[in-house]
């Protein structure tokens, strides 16, 4: 009678060594320090538009009104 392969000579992997608890402890530890947090934002409230402004410039006027007309002279 023949034995069954086993898993290792099957699939060419062989079996992991039982991990210690403490460096089990100390890999979970650092995953989870560097793992991303989501973060609340708090917004600041505006009481107002800043005190910059576009008004008086040249931009600020439209497109039309800034076009100037073709001369007359030829």
């Amino acid at each position: 009678m023949t034995s069954a392969p086993s898993v290792a000579t099957e699939t060419g992997i062989a079996a992991r060594p039982v991990i210690d608890a403490e460096v089990l402890a100390v890999l979970a530890a650092a995953v989870d320090q560097a793992w991303p947090r989501p973060r609340v934002m708090a917004t600041e409230a505006t009481t107002g538009p800043s005190a910059w402004r576009f008004s008086g410039r040249w931009w600020s006027r439209p497109a039309t009104s800034r076009r100037e007309r073709p001369s007359t002279r030829g």
